[in-house]
């Protein structure tokens, strides 16, 4: 037994001196542990030992590192000035560049596979920040620890497209079915950028992405409708239309602003095809389904050169 304890009593010798020497140059360097922020921050505090970042089963993470102050830096000189928001640390407030706080989560995220493209994304180009969309402490969506779900985060910047999908024709995005969400804007979108820069899809191409729901529309047929493999924004509005189908324009109006010089119809539909215009036939063309009536395999047929079936 003495044995043992003389073998042992040199191994803790050597690691209570490394602890007392590492505790040491962690004061020389500012830092006070997240104990002390507590004392001021206790809800914070709370917030982010119950948070992602506070697990320290999770390697590399702030409760593994400096804790608070891994974001936020020392904070010796901010304890002794008696605290302040922004009293010499890092608050991530509007004092602090956008850039500035993207590099302290950089640190730690730059590498992840969702984020590679972020230096050349147009949220980074317009001064979006990540805290303005995630939060550091305790999120309210735990996944991407989002401040907000999805898609009332993204509303809140992007207005325009609000509107659109409060249209008749539109994408489920604000719709639960079973109490989820069948569609969200990272199905389509990824906020950290991608390839695409100006629309940040996750696919090569529009048409590559709208098959990963639409794989039907794909083909190959042995008779393309030449919009359909080219684009298909060409003929569909992709957040929301007052058209059905998310058809850009009313049909036939759209089939005609191609199909205007050869074939069949070769003049532009007015009142005279309508319910109450003086036609004796065909007044089919202008309402309903209108040109779909007869051309119903729209996107591509294998049987029909004009798409009849």
């Amino acid at each position: 037994m003495r044995r043992t304890v003389f073998f042992l009593l040199p191994i803790l010798l050597v690691f209570l001196f490394v602890f007392i020497a590492a505790r040491s140059v962690r004061s020389e360097e500012g830092y006070v542990g997240s104990e002390t922020c507590k004392g001021c921050h206790e809800a914070r505090y709370n917030d982010f030992v119950k948070a992602i970042h506070g697990k320290k089963a999770i390697r590399y993470n702030p409760a593994n590192q400096e804790g608070c102050e891994s974001c936020h830096g020392p904070g010796a000189e901010h304890a002794e000035k008696g605290g302040g928001k922004g009293v010499a640390i890092f608050a991530f407030g509007k004092k602090e560049s956008s850039s500035s706080k993207d590099a302290k989560c950089l640190g730690c995220h730059e590498d992840m596979k969702g984020v590679v493209n972020w230096n050349m994304s147009i949220h980074k180009t317009a001064g979006i920040s990540c805290v303005q969309c995630h939060s550091i402490h305790m999120a309210k969506v735990e996944k991407d620890l989002l401040t907000e779900k999805e898609p009332s985060l993204c509303f809140n910047c992007h207005r325009n497209i609000r509107a659109q999908f409060n249209k008749q024709s539109h994408h489920p995005v604000q719709e639960e079915f079973v109490g989820r969400q069948a569609v969200r804007c990272s199905s389509c979108h990824n906020p950290m950028g991608t390839p695409n820069i100006k629309a940040m899809i996750t696919a090569d191409s529009v048409n590559d992405l709208c098959y990963k729901c639409h794989a039907e529309k794909r083909g190959p047929y042995a008779f393309e409708h030449p919009p359909v493999p080219e684009n298909c924004l060409i003929c569909h509005e992709i957040h929301g239309s007052n058209h059905g189908k998310l058809l850009v324009r009313k049909v036939p109006y759209l089939c005609s602003s191609c199909h205007s010089t050869e074939g069949h119809p070769t003049r532009p539909y007015n009142n005279l095809h309508g319910f109450g215009g003086p036609a004796t036939q065909a007044k089919n063309r202008f309402f309903a389904r209108s040109c779909l009536n007869c051309h119903g395999n729209i996107h591509g047929s294998s049987l029909s050169p004009g798409f009849n079936r």
